[in-house]
């Protein structure tokens, strides 16, 4: 038998030679269409996407991984591995981790899979997932693994800027932010990941303005010593490399990833987010 091995899923938009080379192993989310078809997301057009959503009268939706996804995921690793550590996103945002460890019970062992609910999506679940497997790659116990995981999920830190509200209000993920709806047409929101929930942080006027506040951000994250940072998008490669070129300046390295958001998250957040997040670099030795 090997050591621990670590799954996380596709809403961490982790670049699959990433995961690959840090023996995650990453399931699909899906997105569900009107006309009944059910698809993985990394299958998904997005240019086609979002075109269809910004004329739809009703919103593709979205659905975790099944628990039988995850059951034949578990039994496949637990014919070598000792015990699996399974990072997903915010349980207030998904029922991922639910399914996880629904599939945990089935299958009986709820003593060898571990299920870390992340508090987080995005970069921010990519990183604690990436976390957790390179600890795991050390040869650490399941134990250790699960905590390096709860240890960068209380440091890791992201925000997002985003084009409007409006389609986190169809999708009714809007949350704390749902005060803004009116102004939408006129800002540039920026959200962050708080207590597993999206709240927002900010609103600027242009995608310029919302550009400098994440590079301040940036500046705020290098100034705690948090310099392991990621770049996100969706359909805004021009903007990430320009976010990027400038946040490499501040800390000084170069991303762990720039990454395109997905389908999944990308039907809640619309087209034109920007995101930028970091924790410690010791969380990912």
């Amino acid at each position: 038998m090997t050591g621990v091995a670590v799954v996380s899923d596709s809403n961490a938009y982790l670049p699959g030679q990433l995961a690959q080379a840090n023996g995650l192993t990453m399931l699909q989310q899906y997105v569900c269409f009107a006309d009944g078809r059910r698809v993985h997301e990394d299958d998904v057009d997005l240019d086609a996407f979002f075109e269809e959503m910004r004329s739809a009268e009703q919103l593709p939706t979205t659905t975790h991984p099944t628990t039988e996804d995850f059951r034949t995921a578990y039994e496949q690793l637990l014919a070598s591995a000792e015990a699996i550590v399974s990072v997903h996103s915010s349980g207030q945002l998904s029922h991922t981790v639910q399914a996880a460890a629904e599939a945990a019970e089935q299958l009986g062992a709820a003593d060898r899979i571990h299920v870390v609910d992340s508090l987080s999506a995005g970069g921010g679940l990519g990183v604690i997932a990436l976390a957790a497997a390179r600890r795991a790659a050390a040869g650490e116990s399941a134990e250790r693994v699960v905590a390096t995981a709860e240890d960068a999920r209380s440091e890791m830190k992201m925000w997002f800027a985003i084009d409007s509200l409006e389609f986190l209000r169809r999708g009714r993920r809007i949350g704390a932010a749902s005060a803004w709806v009116g102004s939408t047409l006129r800002v540039k929101p920026i959200l962050t990941m708080e207590d597993g929930q999206m709240k927002p942080v900010e609103r600027v006027r242009s995608a310029e303005r919302a550009l400098e506040r994440l590079v301040d951000y940036a500046r705020q994250r290098h100034s705690s010593g948090a310099d392991a940072w990621v770049v996100q998008h969706v359909r805004s490669p021009e903007l990430a490399d320009k976010l990027t070129d400038r946040a490499r300046e501040v800390f000084g390295t170069d991303p762990v990833f720039c990454s395109e958001i997905g389908a999944v998250v990308g039907a809640h957040v619309g087209p034109g987010l920007l995101g930028l997040g970091g924790l410690p670099p010791r969380l990912l030795t």
